[in-house]
């Protein structure tokens, strides 16, 4: 049985007090023999369920809506919570569900289980880059969200190179590029994952704050972010065949205005400077032209008279 689908089938059960093998597979989309194995495992595996046979039965937690899931270990407890937390988070019923969940377990489980599901926040809207693998420390960073531990971390950014003291707050995963926000000497600030070259522990803990909230965080981290990307912006025309591709690479930095008069699309680019903007759309060549403003124009016969300065003849003599 996979473990996402017992977390979920805990949660559902913790939120509707009594649940059917067919509404589990309606809930899960997956068939009613493999419901029916799943809710029998979890009694096998330790988790107090019970069936009620007959009409109007079905499959109970022990104890209903405030159940005290002694079945489960600290290991199980953390390992379940990890799985649970970020897409519990996505909904408000969700979040409910969890924190009920929370309370049902043993009370030196609780502590570590809801410090796990609220470890990573999951923000599935791309900036237009694309992760290519998971960064190798984000086990350990977790670890250290989870446990309140002090973090040493090693960080590069823009070519240089720093040590910071963290207290590392909690993680995001924004469609496959992962985040830290931590409070540091210098406030709060966020750390991009595949930057991070190493992380150890000094020995020290510390208290989150009482109000942090991951979500709010990360909103006032992206909005932030999303002012400093749209400072600037282009609008293009490109053929329409092509627009899914540009929409791809600028993520949501690119605007669908509509078509233009000539069989084109006109669409909007923004970046944080019109240099940045024109080091973005010089790879497309003349397959799309910038209309304004003057300033990314001119950055871009910039760009070509550099290129042309390098390579000129490169073509004919090869």
């Amino acid at each position: 049985m996979r473990a996402d689908r017992l977390v979920a089938v805990l949660l559902l059960m913790q939120t509707r007090g009594r649940v059917t093998a067919a509404e589990v597979a309606a809930e899960l989309e997956i068939s009613v023999a493999t419901a029916r194995r799943d809710l029998e495992a979890l009694g096998r595996a330790g988790v107090p369920v019970y069936p009620q046979p007959g009409r109007g039965g079905g499959w109970q937690l022990v104890g209903g809506a405030r159940t005290d899931l002694t079945g489960l270990t600290a290991g199980e407890a953390r390992a379940l919570f990890l799985l649970a937390g970020p897409a519990a988070g996505a909904v408000p019923e969700g979040r409910s569900a969890l924190r009920k969940l929370v309370r049902a377990l043993p009370r030196t489980f609780r502590g570590e289980a809801a410090a796990a599901a609220d470890s990573v926040l999951l923000d599935p809207a791309g900036w237009g880059a694309h992760a290519t693998a998971t960064p190798p420390l984000v086990a350990a960073v977790q670890d250290a969200v989870i446990r309140r531990d002090r973090l040493r971390l090693e960080y590069r950014s823009r070519g240089a190179r720093s040590t910071r003291l963290v207290d590392p707050l909690s993680l995001v995963d924004k469609d496959g590029i992962w985040y830290l926000i931590a409070e540091t000497d210098r406030g709060r600030r966020t750390f991009r994952l595949d930057r991070v070259t190493a992380a150890e522990p000094t020995g020290d803990t510390f208290e989150r704050p009482a109000d942090f909230d991951p979500a709010a965080a990360w909103r006032e981290v992206v909005g932030a972010m999303e002012r400093r990307r749209a400072a600037a912006g282009a609008t293009v025309l490109i053929a329409a065949h092509l627009v899914p591709v540009l929409a791809n690479q600028q993520g949501r930095h690119c605007t669908v205005l509509g078509p233009d008069g000539d069989g084109r699309v006109r669409v909007r680019v923004t970046a944080p400077t019109p240099r940045m903007i024109a080091q973005q759309l010089a790879g497309w060549g003349a397959e799309l032209e910038v209309v304004e403003p003057d300033s990314v124009r001119a950055e871009l016969a910039r760009i070509g008279a550099e290129l042309l300065a390098r390579y000129r003849g490169t073509a004919s003599s090869s």
